[in-house]
């Protein structure tokens, strides 16, 4: 194994040809009080001094979890401008040769929340350290360190570390393998390099699996090579594979990118038929596409399909509140009274502010005061105003000097602790 380590080192020292078979390729969040209140130690870590962070940890944690996944949400939401997340990783592997673990998972999960940190090179002294206490390293290990490499973006070290695999007995590339490199390059926009290691999987014997098609396609999509998207989506239906949300929003999208609002209909109504998940953001795609191609009466005629389905709450209230908001923006204030009255009549509520929100603009720019006060009034025991919408109000009603109004929505707001 020290041959092979030595193999990589050399490899990063020289940037050469990078090419799979024949192929050649190219190349926090911040946290609200709340999310740290509910996390003590996340409270107490984001508090501390960088030096303190280690003997905190050691006081917290008497053994290791048997997982480390537990700490990923730890080192994510730890500010990743700050050293603390990498201080949590070097106190895990200091403990791991601490307590003499011979766990290789736990190397593995280890040098996957270093890929996390994009700090690849504490994932190899996680790997060198893993072979000095005696823990021979699997293809999952290897898979890992790729995996952090290329979300480091170095390219050399993942594609000298599959080097490494092929020439190996005991950690031989799998199907993992390569479905890291084909994410990573989907993701980046590199057709050329995706579709070489798509080949070159295809070429070692490996099944296609869901994660496997969903980049290819993602991929091709947002790179625009469409013929490419349909082709890889084709061969997902010979193969049996049901499609998860993120392919079926990409083929979508492929459709509603080009314009083809035919074809984003016939689409839709496939995924309808087979009873495959449809998602809010797909249900916003067609309902901005038909709002572009001026086809408002074919979106009627969508949400009379639609309901005949059983569709999840949350894509039919997307659904009816894009035709009321598109309704609103045309200020076809008959059709927005019409169809709020459907929704509601359906108990389809608002879930979103600015839809609310476009609703009250059309009025107030047709200065449908009383209209505005009805409206209002029907979805009150359905929807809680939000602040923002409390200002839109209160500014709206002051231009046009109805200042009982603005008083009644100050005690309001008042009422309900939004002041």
């Amino acid at each position: 194994m020290a041959s092979g380590i030595r193999v990589l080192s050399i490899a990063r020292k020289s940037y050469r040809a990078i090419l799979p078979h024949n192929f050649f390729f190219f190349f926090r969040q911040q946290h609200s009080n709340s999310t740290s209140s509910s996390n003590p130690l996340l409270l107490k870590l984001l508090q501390l001094p960088n030096s303190y962070i280690k003997t905190t940890l050691d006081h917290e944690f008497p053994s290791l979890p048997t997982s480390l996944l537990s700490f990923d949400f730890l080192i994510t939401t730890l500010s990743p401008s700050s050293l603390k997340p990498n201080l949590v990783l070097e106190w895990i592997l200091e403990r791991l040769l601490k307590e003499n673990v011979k766990d290789r998972s736990l190397f593995s999960e280890l040098i996957f929340l270093c890929g996390k940190l994009k700090n690849v090179q504490l994932g190899m002294r996680v790997f060198t350290s893993m072979e000095t206490v005696g823990v021979k390293p699997t293809s999952e290990v290897f898979n890992s360190l790729i995996s952090a490499s290329l979300s480091s973006h170095d390219i050399v070290t993942a594609y000298s570390l599959f080097e490494i695999m092929e020439n190996s007995e005991s950690y031989k590339p799998d199907f993992h393998t390569y479905n890291n490199f084909i994410s990573a390059f989907s993701k980046s926009g590199n057709v050329d390099a995706m579709l070489a290691w798509y080949s070159a999987k295809k070429a070692a014997g490996h099944g296609l699996d869901l994660q496997f098609f969903e980049s290819i396609i993602s991929g091709s999509v947002n790179s625009k090579n469409f013929e490419i998207a349909d082709r890889v989506f084709q061969e997902m239906m010979i193969s049996e594979i049901i499609p998860n949300v993120t392919i079926l929003e990409s083929m979508l999208k492929r459709h509603c990118s080009q314009k083809s609002l035919c074809r984003a209909n016939e689409f839709f109504k496939i995924v309808l038929d087979n009873g495959w998940q449809i998602s809010e953001t797909m249900a916003e795609m067609l309902v901005t596409l038909y709002h572009e191609e001026g086809q408002m009466e074919k979106m009627e005629e969508l949400l009379e399909t639609i309901t005949k389905y059983p569709i999840d709450s949350g894509v039919l209230s997307r659904i009816h509140c894009g035709i009321v908001k598109i309704y609103a923006v045309l200020d076809r204030l008959d059709e927005v009274e019409l169809s709020v009255g459907r929704m509601l009549k359906q108990e389809v509520s608002f879930r979103s502010s600015d839809d609310v929100e476009k609703v009250i603009c059309s009025y107030f720019r047709n200065e449908a005061y009383d209209r505005l006060d009805i409206f209002l009034e029907c979805i009150k025991n359905s929807y809680m105003l939000t602040r923002s919408t409390y200002v839109l109000l209160i500014s709206g009603y002051r231009r046009a000097n109805l200042h009982e109004k603005v008083d009644s929505l100050l005690v309001d707001m008042k009422s309900v602790g939004l002041t």
